[in-house]
């Protein structure tokens, strides 16, 4: 569904209708168990060299191409270690954003479920959470400090559904460039008025934001069920330390 949309994002005018469908998701997603968490520092993030277990179970389940794409990737990573951080973006955006987009609940036979890089790579597909958090660790793994990046949960207008992008600041209180996986331009946050934000957050905290580029900060770690799950099958798979 994601992937079928063409053109340049445009803006559309607020309603009450949005207003309200706007606040229900933020209010499901704080409810959704904001509260202690798996917290991950930087440099509990492994350079992908995955354990033979993690690769043979992956080329059982999915053939030879799951292995070839984990290995693509961890060859990936490691050679953006010592490149500048827009060539990252831009490489790493590319790699994920060419895999097929597909729901939750055809992949994983589950509503909402946030997969590992390895579980997305290893299967080939994945839905818009899936993709901003592949682009997220494979970052973090290149290097990138933690407080560049976040998650942020959006109302896409053109899509009229919740959708989830990757924000990337070069320097605190930058305007944020937005990394999308139904785009393959990263652009700059006041570029896309298609996107209505909800919330931001990345290993550190949790914003609730008015608009892209403004949020303020209510918690000074993230979790929630599907972070720490997500989180823990990370660690399980060798990713995490």
């Amino acid at each position: 569904m994601f992937n079928s949309l063409r053109g340049s994002p445009a803006a559309r005018p607020r309603s009450k209708r949005r207003c309200a469908k706007r606040l229900n998701l933020c209010l499901g997603a704080l409810l959704l168990g904001f509260g202690s968490s798996i917290l991950m520092a930087a440099g509990a993030l492994r350079t992908p060299a995955l354990p033979s277990p993690v690769l043979e179970a992956a080329e059982q389940a999915y053939g030879s191409q799951a292995v070839r794409r984990l290995r693509h990737w961890q060859a990936l990573v490691t050679s953006q270690q010592d490149a500048l951080e827009w060539h990252r973006l831009l490489k790493i955006n590319h790699f994920f954003n060419r895999l097929p987009f597909a729901e939750d609940k055809d992949q994983w036979g589950q509503q909402d479920y946030w997969a590992t890089p390895v579980e997305f790579l290893s299967s080939g597909r994945g839905d818009c959470e899936d993709y901003a958090i592949g682009k997220l660790f494979s970052l973090y793994a290149t290097g990138m400090a933690v407080e560049k990046l976040r998650l942020m949960h959006v109302y896409s207008e053109p899509l009229g559904q919740a959708h989830m992008v990757l924000l990337y600041m070069a320097n605190p209180g930058e305007h944020p460039l937005v990394v999308d996986n139904l785009m393959d331009k990263i652009s700059a946050a006041r570029d896309r008025t298609d996107l209505d934000p909800l919330y931001s957050f990345n290993p550190s905290g949790l914003w609730l934001n008015e608009r892209i580029d403004r949020g303020r900060k209510v918690r000074e770690y993230v979790g929630s069920t599907l972070w720490d799950q997500l989180l823990v099958r990370m660690h399980k798979e060798g990713v995490l330390l």
